[in-house]
């Protein structure tokens, strides 16, 4: 059975950054802070099929397996697009150059 994921981002810190990115109209990196969390979700489910003693067990554990690849992945772009949008990586808000550039598009479409 794989061990639990190892986790970058907290769940809570997943929801922060995308109400934040949402509030910003910056789809992007709510996106991969979504898939994240179905990710785990999936995990979740295939650890859970696991220790309940399901008949398949090779197939839960291969879903488990490719899950926290995929997971592993997904966080390091998150980590990468944060810094490359230079969010403030302590309180997790977007930098205000990308608020203003969401305010602009606003303002021109008025």
């Amino acid at each position: 059975m794989p061990d639990s994921l190892t986790k970058r981002f907290t769940d809570a810190e997943l929801v922060r950054i995308r109400e934040e990115a949402m509030i910003y109209m910056c789809a992007c990196p709510a996106q991969v802070a979504e898939a994240l969390s179905h990710l785990r979700q999936l995990h979740a489910y295939q650890r859970n099929c696991m220790q309940v003693g399901s008949l398949m067990l090779g197939v839960h554990d291969r879903i488990a397996l490719a899950t926290a690849l995929a997971h592993r992945e997904m966080e390091a772009c998150l980590d990468d697009v944060l810094s490359m949008e230079q969010w403030d990586r302590t309180t997790l808000t977007m930098p205000a150059g990308l608020r203003r550039k969401r305010d602009d598009l606003i303002a021109a479409g008025e």
